[in-house]
């Protein structure tokens, strides 16, 4: 699958990124909602500073499909990745918005794709993510997207499987 555009989230499409996160196969995982406002202020308001958190609307072919984000592990704050020493590692999380388009193979193709974009920039070297250990669906993607998981974590949302992709 080809063709993926990420484009750096708007105040514009707040209500539909809670919309999606509103659905059951997302809100399982990244629930609950938060309300639009609160999305601006963790997701837009601070693009462009330096560390911020970059968040994007994923589309393939012209449609939205998804959402992702990226941000430099070091220094995240909240008690996030404090043993990363490393300003090149990026974090990642993701979901698909629509249910149907689950198992196959859309996302670790947008996952792909997106690592790929990542990596492409020098001062990039190691990107990581961390599912909940029983999030299969979310195990299995990564996986075949590139990452292999690295130890069992706990973060400040609880249990977690790191895992990490290179080049």
């Amino acid at each position: 699958m080809t063709g993926f555009r990420f484009d750096l989230l708007r105040a514009q499409d707040l209500p539909l990124l809670r919309g999606w996160l509103l659905r059951p196969h997302v809100a399982q995982w990244w629930g609950p909602a938060e309300s639009v406002e609160e999305l601006h202020a963790d997701l837009v308001a601070d693009q462009g500073t330096p560390g911020a958190t970059l968040a994007y609307i994923a589309s393939l072919g012209g449609a939205p499909i998804g959402f992702i984000q990226s941000y430099t592990a070091m220094g995240s704050g909240g008690g996030w990745w404090e043993d990363v020493t490393d300003p090149g590692v990026r974090g990642i999380d993701q979901f698909l918005a629509h249910a149907d388009q689950l198992n196959q193979g859309m996302g670790r193709a947008m996952v792909r794709a997106f690592v790929q974009q990542l990596l492409a920039d020098p001062a990039v070297t190691l990107v990581q993510t961390d599912p909940r250990p029983d999030n299969a669906r979310a195990i299995r993607c990564y996986t075949y997207a590139g990452f292999h998981p690295v130890r069992e974590v706990v973060t400040p949302d609880g249990p977690a499987l790191l895992m990490h992709c290179t080049r």
